[in-house]
């Protein structure tokens, strides 16, 4: 890393003398005005300005008398005009680099431009020394930190989000998935259920906790159920048969009518078992008949 060396002013004002003190160019009187010591002569700053500032190698314009001059390998600049070539930070009060082609980079933008640059703290990683490479980057071992914990990662995996590095630990935190049941990271696996994703040992029965992960089971009310409970415990018994109906393979469609559920292949007739389903029908007691059979009753 390189540093500029600073100049201010090289204006002066003379104390009143009885002998001529004049411009070296133009002659001009200098008693009680400013003027510029130049390699032993002495100039007004008008003939300074014209005929011996520097000129400066960013904006090509003279380095007058009254301004701030930088300068660095017999090269000079305005403080101004003295900034990154990449991304134009002024650069007086900072450290900086000097590329061969000329240009003038901070600290960031010189380790982006030369590998052996630790992109951590932008110092020279020494060859032999610890240090991490990704992606064609360098770092220092201790400076390829987690971006959220800012603990060097060394020997733990990692990964990345954008171009921020984050542990194992702090990306599942701040970006993995949430189970929907125990609201911690689902770091591997998982399942998802109604768009909503779980750690496959959430998902298990509400009643026995029977792990449900690739087995059959159904919801009711938010809850899952595997087949066997949900049949004991949940699912509504057939008026015309009493067994559970779970709406499992055969039978899965259902018929209600004044709080009675049916099995779409029980609903037939007591007399005729003829299939009722989306037909007319009578109610007689717990029975119900088609009209024809009603008729007889």
């Amino acid at each position: 890393m390189t540093f500029y060396k600073h100049s201010g002013p090289r204006s002066y004002l003379t104390s009143t003398m009885t002998d001529r003190f004049d411009c070296y160019y133009c002659r001009d009187n200098l008693h009680g005005k400013k003027y510029v010591k130049k390699e032993e002569k002495h100039v007004c700053t008008k003939c300074f300005d014209k005929l011996c500032a520097n000129t400066c190698a960013e904006c090509k314009r003279p380095i007058g008398a009254d301004s701030k001059e930088l300068h660095h390998k017999n090269r000079y600049w305005h403080e101004d005009c003295f900034r990154c070539a990449k991304c134009y930070k002024p650069l007086a009060a900072e450290p900086f680099s000097a590329r061969d082609d000329g240009k003038i980079m901070c600290g960031k933008c010189g380790s982006r431009e030369d590998g052996n640059r630790c992109q951590g703290c932008y110092k020279v990683v020494m060859p032999g020394s610890q240090n991490v490479e990704y992606k064609n980057k360098v770092w220092h071992e201790e400076c390829f930190t987690c971006f959220e914990c800012k603990q060097p990662i060394r020997t733990q995996s990692f990964l990345t989000k954008g171009d921020d590095i984050y542990c194992a630990p702090c990306h599942d935190k701040k970006f993995a998935k949430k189970c929907f049941h125990c609201k911690q990271p689902i770091t591997s696996g998982g399942i998802s259920y109604q768009d909503q994703p779980w750690h496959s040992e959430c998902f298990k029965c509400h009643t026995c906790h029977k792990p449900l992960a690739g087995a059959r089971f159904t919801s009711h009310e938010n809850n899952v159920y595997c087949v066997d409970c949900f049949k004991t415990d949940v699912a509504k018994k057939c008026h015309g048969c009493k067994n559970p109906i779970t709406g499992f393979g055969h039978g899965t469609n259902v018929v209600n009518y004044e709080g009675y559920s049916w099995h779409e292949y029980c609903f037939n007739c007591k007399k005729c078992s003829l299939s009722l389903a989306n037909k007319r029908f009578v109610i007689n007691g717990e029975h119900i008949y088609c009209p024809d059979c009603a008729k007889k009753l």
